[in-house]
């Protein structure tokens, strides 16, 4: 596998990749078993990866539609791109939205809905409504780049003898010990009445769930595990995890739906 092909195949809102190197700072050397119950794109994940830095991997998410991505890459890889192939080939508005309406059943077939979805969609947004019916419109990209061939193929083998679970943060995190290191990237706290996002899954992810990663991050931490969770520099998440340290980082978004809300933000990342 040719590692520099390694990397995120989706386009994710909140994305870590310009983070990485004070996030991965912040992560041992060397880890027993990798948790990161909020994988969005995986850009963590890859580059732990990429480095040989775990033993073992875990990675969860509440969104089964993105779940199906992983687990499609990890067992049918070959299928999942003769299907991009197809989307690639038949290309246009009128067919993004026949694909965006279509909710298919089998495994591959949902992987590639959502990576085309993904890599032709409005801005590289995930959104759904409260139905859970993807809702982003067409992307008018002059030549969108919907089959990345080489790189599904590492995802692949990056992923072969990984767990992949569709299970809530907390359970996911409940195994961690001591040698284990733990992610966590949830849909960051607003910071405003206006700019939330957290329209990735059906059910929204708002304070009282903010309050009840606060006390799993505790709970992580009294059983010597390393943590790192990333979310927006607030009043709420300062005061959330008080007595851990606490560090803002800049970084740019790019991903939003409103333009006026796209640039530099400060971030919080909070580590054990």
């Amino acid at each position: 596998m040719s590692r520099p092909t390694l990397g995120p195949v989706l386009k994710w809102a909140g994305g870590k990749s310009q983070l990485l190197p004070w996030i991965l700072a912040r992560l041992p050397e060397q880890i027993d078993t990798y948790y990161e119950p909020f994988v969005g794109g995986g850009a963590v994940f890859f580059a732990l990866a990429s480095r040989q830095r775990f033993k073992r991997a875990v990675l969860g998410d509440r969104n089964p539609n993105l779940v199906a991505v992983y687990e499609a890459l990890q067992k049918e890889p070959k299928r999942v791109i003769q299907r991009l192939k197809r989307y690639q080939e038949s290309h246009s508005e009128e067919a993004y939205y026949k694909v965006r309406e279509r909710e298919p059943s089998s495994l591959v077939e949902k992987a590639a809905r959502v990576i085309y979805l993904n890599k032709t969609g409005f801005n590289g947004l995930y959104r759904v409504n409260r139905s859970g019916e993807f809702n982003v419109p067409f992307g008018r990209y002059v030549n969108p780049r919907i089959v990345n061939e080489p790189r599904l193929m590492a995802v692949h083998e990056t992923l072969k003898g990984v767990q992949i679970v569709t299970k809530d943060f907390e359970e996911v995190c409940r195994e961690a010990k001591k040698g284990d290191a733990v992610y966590l990237d949830p849909p960051y706290l607003p910071v405003s009445t206006t700019s939330s996002f957290a329209e990735y899954h059906a059910e929204p992810f708002g304070l009282s769930e903010h309050k009840r990663l606060a006390k799993v991050f505790a709970q992580l931490s009294r059983r010597g595990v390393c943590a790192v969770l990333s979310n927006s520099d607030t009043p709420d998440t300062r005061r959330l995890f008080d007595g851990h340290r606490l560090e803002t980082v800049a970084a740019r978004r790019s991903i939003n739906s409103n333009h006026k809300r796209r640039g530099p933000v400060d971030e919080i990342l909070v580590s054990t």
